[in-house]
């Protein structure tokens, strides 16, 4: 899905507590104000809450963003997402998706994080526009394969780092499939971590590590922005 780069990193230090906090929130409200307020009938926001509590955040913060997302607080959600498409160092293609109050302020960050690199370049038909979901399950080699054609969805690769007697798998569906797919997953017994609309590259980029750890440094420095909701990139 051109997210595997952060798989490494997904240790949260406490400097960046705060600001995954804020994110985990914002996407909550997000999600309830694009369906149901209710988690069993809006799989975006059960997995969305689901990784919040995942990481302490408070369930009254939890139900005060639900709440808000829905409008029942009398608070506009007033989040916009804008998308920034360009290369990384190296010619790396790279789709950013920003959640935003204040599109001035976000357009000029990207465009100071983008000084190595290249913003502007038109690069998303360089990718497919899918559903996405990440799950693990109890059991050693459990059959992916299997499990993606009875879910529904229309490929599968296994996860880079799963817990340990677990299997971990990335499943690829129909955009339209996406609640669907997640719902029968979540049904059939995976932890579902991850389900979103994304972008998974057509190619990968191949780099030399001394390359490649630029590219990252890239990367991570603009998901480090408080703005920053997803990066998709072609790097492996």
């Amino acid at each position: 899905m051109g997210r595997q780069w952060l798989q490494k990193n997904r240790e949260i230090n406490a400097a960046k507590r705060g600001k995954l906090f804020t994110k985990l929130v914002r996407e909550i409200s997000v999600a309830a104000k694009s369906g149901t307020p209710d988690p069993t009938m809006n799989g975006r926001l059960a997995v969305a809450v689901e990784n919040a509590r995942k990481q302490s955040v408070p369930n009254d913060t939890i139900a005060r963003a639900i709440k808000k997302g829905s409008g029942t607080t009398g608070e506009a959600v007033e989040l916009a997402l804008v998308t920034f498409e360009g290369f990384a160092p190296h010619k790396v293609p790279v789709i950013v998706e920003c959640l935003t109050d204040n599109r001035n302020r976000t357009a000029p960050d990207m465009r100071g994080l983008f000084r190595d690199g290249q913003l502007g370049s038109k690069v998303m038909f360089l990718f497919d526009h899918v559903g996405i979901i990440e799950a693990t399950r109890e059991g050693e080699g459990f059959d992916i394969e299997g499990a993606a054609i009875e879910a529904g969805a229309q490929n599968v690769e296994p996860l880079e780092k799963v817990p340990e007697d677990h299997t971990g798998a990335r499943f690829f569906t129909d955009r339209s499939d996406l609640d669907a797919v997640t719902g029968t997953l979540r049904g059939a017994g995976w932890s579902v971590t991850t389900s979103e609309m994304g972008y998974v590259p057509k190619d990968y980029v191949e780099l030399a590590p001394e390359h490649r750890k630029e590219v990252e440094d890239f990367l991570e420095a603009i998901d480090d922005h408080d703005d920053v909701h997803r990066i998709y990139t072609a790097l492996k």
